[in-house]
Parts: C-alpha cells; sequence; structure tokens
C-alpha cells in the first residue's frame, strides 16, 4: 500500500468517529413529547421523536445507551446515527419532515406512443384471441419496435387514462 492509501484508511477511520451529542431544549422536548402523546403523525415521524428523547444529553432528559434504543424500538445503529446527524446539521423540524424526493422519472410513453398503443389495442386480436390482453399489448409494442420496453402495468394506465375499454 502506498502513502496515499493509509492516509485515506486513517481519514475513512476519522470520519466514521464522529459523535453526534444532542442537547435538546426544554421547548423541543415539549413538542417531540406531544408528538409522542397525541395526534396522527407518520411512523417515521414517531420513530425519529423516540431515538431523538432517547439519545438526548441535555438537562431535560433521561439518557439511554444507542443499543437499548436499537433493542425497544427494533432499528439498526446506523439509524441512530443518521437521525442525530440530521438534528444537528439540519434542525428539529427537517429531522421530523420526509424529505421531498428530486428523482427524476423518464417518461416511456409520450403522445406518439400512446396513439400506437390505441391503435394496436383497437386492431384485431392474434390468432387464438377474442381480445387483447394487457401482456399482449406491451409484448407487441415492444415487438413492433415502438417501445424499447414497456409493462403491462404501463399499457394499462396509458389505457385507463384514455378511458378504453378492451372489453368492448
Amino acid at each position: 500500500m502506498t502513502h496515499i492509501s493509509y492516509l485515506l484508511l486513517y481519514l475513512q477511520k476519522k470520519l466514521q468517529m464522529i459523535r453526534y451529542t444532542i442537547k435538546l431544549t426544554k421547548s423541543e422536548v415539549e413538542e417531540l413529547m406531544s408528538i409522542i402523546r397525541k395526534g396522527s403523525h407518520t411512523t417515521q415521524t414517531y420513530r425519529t421523536a423516540y431515538i431523538l428523547l432517547n439519545c438526548d444529553e441535555g438537562k431535560y432528559a433521561d439518557k439511554v445507551t444507542n443499543e437499548q434504543v436499537c433493542k425497544v424500538l427494533k432499528i439498526g445503529m446506523r439509524t441512530i446515527d443518521r437521525v442525530k446527524k440530521k438534528f444537528i446539521e439540519e434542525g428539529l423540524e427537517a429531522t421530523l419532515e420526509r424529505r421531498a424526493t428530486n428523482r427524476v422519472y423518464d417518461k416511456k410513453v409520450d403522445g406518439d406512443v400512446e396513439a400506437k398503443l390505441v391503435t394496436l389495442c383497437c386492431s384485431e386480436p392474434p390468432k387464438g384471441r377474442s381480445k387483447w390482453s394487457l401482456r399482449l399489448l406491451a409484448d407487441k409494442m415492444v415487438e413492433l419496435n415502438y417501445v424499447e420496453s414497456i409493462s403491462y402495468v404501463t399499457v394499462r394506465e396509458v389505457l385507463k387514462k384514455t378511458n378504453l375499454n378492451l372489453g368492448k
């Protein structure tokens, strides 16, 4: 191993050893307790509230070890570390709320493909079939090179959107 490799390993170990200490204020403790006691919240919000309350090392809390929290809440140590890190870096509100996704989904079906699907659906079904099935339509779309791949679920969604009934 080179000198740079040893340096990188050392830095990785140092980064893994970062410990986040949670010290909640009285108002934060009260807010978390109100979440636990009443209202309807997501399970993630409840779990986060319990983690923060149990990891609190401030003067308004009874500290519990991470191992005990893991055992009671049936979660991993890494989950606790992520919640603590998010609380320290982003605050209580960001920790309790689920982050909006920024994933961009590619659309396989545009207007042209949709028109081809409807045309295919209105055509005669294959020999030996009385009507088109969703899977047959999906397979035929790929066979005719209208799309590279398409699932029968996508076919169903397109046909539902166009109010086209296969049973007619």
